[in-house]
This record gives C-alpha cells, structure tokens and sequence, in this order.
C-alpha cells in the first residue's frame, strides 16, 4: 500500500470550520472535483424521473451540488455559510409528501437511527419521489481499505444504529450495505412504499489516489482520465473490486 501523507488539519472533525476545510479541499484537488462531478451527474440523470417538488440534499458539507443543479437544497446537520438549510436528516422540516428527491454523498453511514430515518424520508416524499445515494461499499476490495486504512468505523455485522457521537465522527461505514442488501428482505417488509431499484458498486482506485479530504493526493493530475479508465474496467470485470456504491429508491 502506497503510503499517503497526511494533511495537518487545525479543526476538530465534528466542528463547521473542518467541514468548511473541506469544502477548500474538495474545489482544489482535481482528482476529488472531478470524481465529485461525476457523482453529481449521476444525481442529475435523475431529475427527467422525478415528479415536481423540492429537491434535497442531505449533509451537503464541503460539496457543491448546487453549481450543477441549481434547484437543489443543500443541507447539514451543521450550520454552514455555504448551505440552505440546517436539520436533523431524523427531524426534516418539510409537509408530507412534499419532496421529489433526496439526494447523498457518505451521509446515511452516519444518520444515527436508519429506522427512524426511513420513516422520515417515506412521510416527506412524494409518490415516485426517489433517494439516490453514494455510500462506501462493503466488497471484498472496500471492506479491506475501510477497515484498516480509513478513521471511520466499518461493522458489517452491526445493526441499524449508530453510538451516539458527532456528526462526523459517529459513523458505521458499511451501514448502506447491512440496510439494503444484508437485511433487504427486512427492509422490505418495514418498508413496503418503497422500492430498491438500483445498488451498484463503483470507483475501486480514484477516491484512494486522490487522498479524500484527509491525505494528499497520491497521482498526478494528468493521470485522472487513465484511472477513470481502470476504476471502470475493474469494477464492470469484479464488482469486488469498488470503493463505493450507487443506491436509488423509489416510493412506489
């Protein structure tokens, strides 16, 4: 394993300003924006599917989902100057059926009470509204970069809520995959509005050589077109082999 230089960051994980910190890191590492706009456009090929309503984004922190869809409403748990709104992803404060789509990015791996969440979500959704999320994916390939070179938590053999902690800090990585693939069939019996239309994994190497927001980037920025080149082809041979996962719901 290459080994990756740590930045030294003067914030603490659960504060505003290390998410701010991020926001700066994320803008100025190509190898992170790009792969940052490619999420995005996965969020973007959704919106020809969605009925009229608001769009959401939960735990926007340091991204900049609203420089490629206008419309969305970026929102934290924390207060931060760059975001709509300010909620608990537990809590929204929105009517019934009043959103069309609730999109993510590595923010259900730390929403507290999965359950609780889902019937947050079912309430505020409109009828063939969808969440779309990219989460860390529990694959042969993630699970061992999760569990020994990440800061997070990764229990996949946990349940479907999170120690209380921080914001940040309280996580369980691999709480995507225990939802809607270890338990799906519990998933779908507690929730039957809903349906599992889509769980991919993807992105085996960019992420890692890019550093993410807490190491410097690993290649240079020239090499960002050959590793797309790679991540694809892995991940299409092995999906074993990716870093991340593409989860889509519908309420039907």
């Amino acid at each position: 394993m290459i080994k990756q230089i740590k930045y030294n960051i003067p914030f603490e994980l659960d504060s505003p300003e290390r998410t701010i910190f991020h926001n700066q890191i994320i803008r100025n590492k190509l190898f992170l924006r790009k792969l940052y706009e490619e999420w995005y456009e996965i969020f973007s090929k959704t919106l020809p599917q969605l009925p009229d309503g608001k769009i959401i984004e939960l735990g926007s922190g340091g991204g900049f989902l609203k420089e490629v869809i206008p419309a969305v409403l970026c929102s934290d748990i924390l207060d931060l100057p760059f975001n709509d709104l300010t909620f608990s992803a537990l809590e929204m404060p929105f009517e019934n059926n009043e959103l069309s789509a609730v999109f993510m990015i590595d923010t259900f791996h730390h929403i507290p009470d999965a359950t609780q969440f889902l019937k947050e979500v079912d309430r505020v959704l409109k009828k063939d509204g969808m969440v779309v999320m990219i989460e860390p994916a529990n694959s042969l390939w993630g699970r061992f970069i999760y569990k020994n070179f990440h800061h997070e938590p990764f229990e996949p053999g946990a349940g479907w809520t999170i120690p209380p902690s921080g914001p940040l800090s309280g996580a369980n990585g691999a709480l995507p995959w225990i939802v809607f693939e270890r338990d799906k069939k519990l998933f779908e019996s507690h929730f039957p509005n809903f349906e599992i239309v889509e769980f991919r994994y993807h992105t085996p190497l960019r992420y890692l050589f890019s550093g993410g927001v807490s190491f410097k980037q690993l290649a240079p920025d020239f090499s960002y077109g050959f590793f797309s080149l790679i991540d694809k082809t892995l991940s299409s041979f092995w999906s074993q082999l990716s870093m991340f996962s593409t989860i889509k719901l519908v309420k039907k």
